[in-house]
């Protein structure tokens, strides 16, 4: 959740469109609090952070602070800071029929406290489809999501994704070369490049990302409390995130009608194309943390008791675009060939290579000697923006 705070000055418009730095006029300070738990066993997190101006590029971090969360069955769970958030010490479960309060106490003395929150109806998610579909233009896939609450009571549902998808060095190989340099520059000519096999793996890695975006809908004017074909993540056909295979673990919250009221006012004025200076910006807007220091003070964010259902899927590039071509690789991956004749003084673009390590992708011989063919580091090792260890869910 990003929260700013603050009145915008007014913008005259000429003749010219000349960029305009939006600045904060005034600023009022608030907490922010962003704290939910639901059914699944773990350990529950809480962010705690202050409202940031407009020209600031993230908000500040309250450290610090005591948090815990209580139930009216007088069970406490307490939280550690970690890491930049409050994670519970152990792992809990939110249970129906009790009621869950979020208490904080920052190092500064101040008191907070949510209202008294419970679990909402739960509901599995029925299936995760990838379809293909052309979207703005651009031909990818559409990943949806379907639910059905068969009773009627989830009506308003948030949905969260992590995403994980292999990667394959195409310019992987079993050697590390390193530049090994003459102890007196004057004798650079003496540089040598050493071949060592490579004792990691470096050729197949994976990458995690997590939803960032609001994604929340409602079925209160349906005609049945089902959730159909939502749309949860569009990927081009040219996005090189699953030229190999991919997966996503689509996350449900049922929501109640205060947490759905929150986020989708949240949501509104920050939505695809709204500009940030319409009209529709809310100003502030308090959710379910009040203050128990100071009865007038602004605390934004909302304390959510949700029910959780989660479903993955798995699929390769060519199962959804059989006949298509596969994307380009993250990088730009051109070798640069040089050989062990020409790796010495002057303006040899060998010599850059100089103490870095290096990809040997392709060695043979010929009348000019030793033929290196090189590729910068993320083309033949994925372990430089990637990692090596495969995830214990992968298929």
């Amino acid at each position: 959740m990003r929260v700013y705070l603050g009145i915008f000055a007014s913008i005259l418009l000429s003749g010219c469109m000349d960029p305009y730095q939006m600045e904060t006029n005034t600023f009022e300070d608030a907490i922010v609090v962003e704290g939910s738990i639901s059914n699944q066993l773990k350990r529950h997190s809480v962010k705690i952070t202050r409202a940031y101006m407009l020209e600031e590029t993230s908000p500040t971090i309250e450290t610090n602070a005591s948090v815990n969360v209580t139930d009216d069955a007088g069970n406490t769970y307490d939280f550690n800071f970690e890491d930049g958030i409050y994670l519970s010490i152990n792992p809990f479960h939110a249970v129906a029929g009790r009621a869950y309060t979020l208490n904080i106490s920052t190092s500064d003395g101040k008191v907070y406290k949510s209202s008294a929150e419970s679990l909402t109806t739960t509901t599995s998610i029925e299936s995760v489809d990838a379809n293909v579909v052309i979207k703005n233009g651009q031909k990818g896939v559409q990943i949806s999501v379907d639910s059905h609450d068969p009773s009627g009571n989830s009506k308003y549902y948030r949905y969260e994704f992590e995403e994980t998808y292999k990667v394959v060095a195409p310019f992987w190989s079993e050697y590390v070369a390193t530049v090994i340099l003459d102890e007196d520059p004057a004798f650079s000519s003496n540089d040598i490049i050493v071949l060592s096999p490579r004792t990691y793996e470096a050729k197949t890695c994976f990458s995690t990302a997590k939803s960032v975006d609001l994604l929340i809908t409602s079925t209160v004017n349906l005609s049945e409390d089902r959730v159909s074909n939502f749309p949860i993540r569009f990927i081009s056909v040219t996005d090189p995130i699953i030229m190999h295979r991919y997966s996503i673990n689509v996350i449900q919250y049922v929501q109640s009608l205060a947490a759905y009221t929150f986020y989708k006012t949240l949501k509104e004025p920050t939505s695809a194309g709204e500009n940030i200076l319409s009209q529709n910006q809310p100003g502030f807007f308090y959710g379910n943390m009040r203050s128990l220091s100071n009865q007038n003070e602004k605390v934004i964010g909302f304390f959510e008791v949700s029910s959780y259902s989660e479903s993955r899927i798995f699929f390769n590039f060519e199962d959804i675009f059989p006949d298509d071509q596969l994307p380009e690789y993250f990088f730009q991956c051109q070798p640069y060939e040089f050989n062990s004749e020409n790796f010495g003084p002057g303006p040899n673009p060998g010599r850059t290579l100089r103490g870095d390590l290096i990809t040997g992708n392709m060695i043979y011989y010929s009348h000019l000697g030793v033929i290196y063919n090189t590729v910068r580091p993320e083309c033949g090792d994925c372990t430089t923006f990637s990692s090596n260890v495969i995830p214990d869910f992968w298929e």
